[in-house]
């Protein structure tokens, strides 16, 4: 094993045992390590690391994709050089960031509706019930594709009509509250679930065709298909529609109701926040300039604001 390996393990293992899960960052910084270990470097440069960001592959034209995956080195590099002083920490600005978030689908409610008929034919029969589930789950909730995989037994509370989100994207946990119908259709997959595994072969509240958890990567691979067969494409040069986009679809509808319902939004931002697991706010705040629509509300309450100041 290379130094740079057992460093990088080491600091993975503190990093998780903080709380924090770093499962894609995990998985870029053991990648950075073998593209070091190829080229038998056992310590961190700026050269290398950009090399290794920019190299071809998944998301290789993303500048934005590359920024981050570069993030990764020069956290991890920053914590090396308290123990090697030689370690180059590559700069904030060696990549462009020049390139915003890829604005959502916002799938209609017709489409949403669309995409649950076309997962219950799904075979076999329990898949069906469980893609159906968790399609709508993720529209209702707005919580992550990971957490509803993860979510334990134990989390969903139906008489409470509550879900605990343990070990979040952060490591933070958080409660959602469920609409009396969600608690019905959760029940009524409890008990499909149970039917067909008298006795759990997982602690998870989905499964799958086996009754062993849902495997988060998996899931595009079915996603793509079943949105292409329920008629839903994205416009020409837009990104296609995605599982995760039902997350969106909650937060820019609840944000739209708040506008609507001409009620003080940027109070309430906090708590949708918290709601979506999310640490900074501005990761909230983000929709409002993603989402014409809700842009041009958010410009109309400023304009009648400054008219009513004016008066």
């Amino acid at each position: 094993m290379s130094g740079l390996r057992a460093r990088a393990g080491e600091y993975l293992a503190m990093r998780r045992a903080l709380g924090f899960r770093l499962t894609t960052q995990g998985r870029h910084l053991m990648s950075f390590v073998r593209f070091c270990e190829e080229r038998f470097a056992d310590r961190v440069t700026t050269e290398l690391a950009v090399e290794w960001a920019t190299q071809a592959g998944r998301g290789s034209g993303d500048e934005v994709y590359q920024a981050r995956k570069l993030d990764t080195v020069r956290i991890f590099a920053r914590h090396l050089q308290a123990l090697d002083p030689a370690t180059e920490v590559p700069p904030e600005d060696v990549l462009s960031r020049r390139q915003g978030r890829a604005r959502p689908y916002l799938y209609s409610p017709g489409e949403i509706a669309a995409l649950m008929r076309t997962a219950g034919d799904l075979a076999p029969p329990l898949r069906a019930r469980t893609w159906r589930t968790l399609i709508g789950l993720l529209a209702v909730t707005g919580m992550r594709q990971g957490e509803a995989c993860r979510l334990g037994r134990d989390d969903v509370d139906l008489n409470a009509g509550t879900i605990v989100i343990e070990d979040s994207k952060f490591g933070k946990s958080r409660m959602v509250f469920l609409h009396p119908t969600a608690e019905a259709a959760l029940r009524a997959y409890a008990r499909t679930r149970d039917e067909a595994f008298p006795e759990p072969a997982a602690d998870t509240f989905l499964v799958n065709s086996q009754g062993r958890p849902l495997d988060g990567h998996n899931l595009p691979h079915t996603f793509a298909p079943l949105a292409r067969a329920a008629g839903i494409q994205a416009a020409p040069g837009q990104r296609a529609p995605r599982l995760h986009d039902l997350r969106h679809v909650f937060t820019v509808a609840t944000l739209l109701d708040w506008y609507r319902d001409g009620g003080d939004v940027q109070a309430r931002l906090p708590v949708l926040s918290t709601w979506l697991g999310h640490v900074d706010p501005k990761s909230t705040y983000w929709y409002l300039s993603a989402v014409p629509e809700l842009l041009a509300l958010a410009a109309g309450r400023i304009e009648r604001a400054d008219e009513e100041a004016g008066q």
